[in-house]
């Protein structure tokens, strides 16, 4: 497979984020839906918070079981809680420093929607590598597969992204979706780049562990807004919603050999 093939699979397997942005500027959507909206990126990043701390620690818990190589174990698992302690410590620093540095007046779903696209940015960073590595060591049909189950997985959380900003006012501008949809599916294509390049898997260790990190901590945020709606049933529809999708897309690539 050529270099630009390559490079066309992570493009189209980012760019299905977009799908799920014009969510954000709806008008005057119901109470429910927002919280249905909220809940159902929570349940969304709790899948990937399962998928990729699995993902993770799968070549660490492969060393414990062997015991060979006890340096290489040492490294992964310091890769592994590093980059869990970076991704969900650093964010709340990220925030403080922003937001001495900006209105105070900007609206607070806007920055948690930059949050949210940060996280599954560094998710989808890992996936890229993951399609990167694949074609370059020949896995064709790997690579194709994995596409196609990333980019089902991509339209999902795009809604994640929007819907701490259905119904906010002043509504998010054209330009600012798009920031949001690049941050959060943009990095599909980098790590396809990186994983063409060469292929680490300390490097998807540190990457899924950073995931990991953002994803707990954005998910904290995440609950604290639905739980203000006192609507506790309909949280609980909007999470098992997400979940079920995470798992249903998640499905189609086992079912389909990768």
């Amino acid at each position: 497979m050529s270099f630009g093939a390559v490079l066309l699979l992570g493009v189209v397997a980012g760019a299905t984020i977009l799908l799920g942005m014009p969510f954000g500027r709806l008008r005057s959507p119901s109470q429910g839906l927002r919280v249905m909206l909220s809940a159902g990126a929570v349940g969304v990043l709790l899948f990937l918070l399962w998928d990729v701390l699995s993902a993770a620690w799968e070549p660490i818990d492969a060393l414990l079981a062997d015991g060979s190589d006890p340096s290489l174990l040492l490294l992964n698992g310091f890769l592994f809680a590093a980059g869990i302690a970076v991704g969900l410590l650093s964010i709340p620093l990220f925030q403080r420093l922003a937001q001495r540095s900006q209105d105070v007046s900007d609206p607070a779903p806007r920055r948690l929607a930059l949050l949210i696209a940060i996280g599954i940015g560094l998710h989808n960073m890992a996936e890229g590598l993951a399609i990167g590595q694949s074609a370059a060591t020949g896995q064709i049909a790997l690579a194709t597969v994995l596409v196609v189950g990333f980019a089902l997985h991509n339209a999902t959380e795009g809604f994640g992204i929007v819907a701490p900003l259905a119904g906010t006012a002043p509504r998010p501008s054209w330009s600012f979706l798009l920031l949001l949809a690049l941050i959060g599916g943009g990095p599909t294509f980098v790590g396809t780049l990186i994983g063409w390049t060469f292929v680490s898997e300390q490097l998807s260790i540190l990457f899924l562990s950073l995931a990991a990190g953002s994803i707990i901590y954005v998910v904290i945020q995440l609950l604290g807004v639905v739980a203000r709606a006192r609507r506790a049933q309909l949280v609980g529809y909007g999470v098992f919603i997400g979940l079920l999708a995470g798992f249903v897309t998640d499905g189609i690539l086992v079912a389909a050999g990768a």
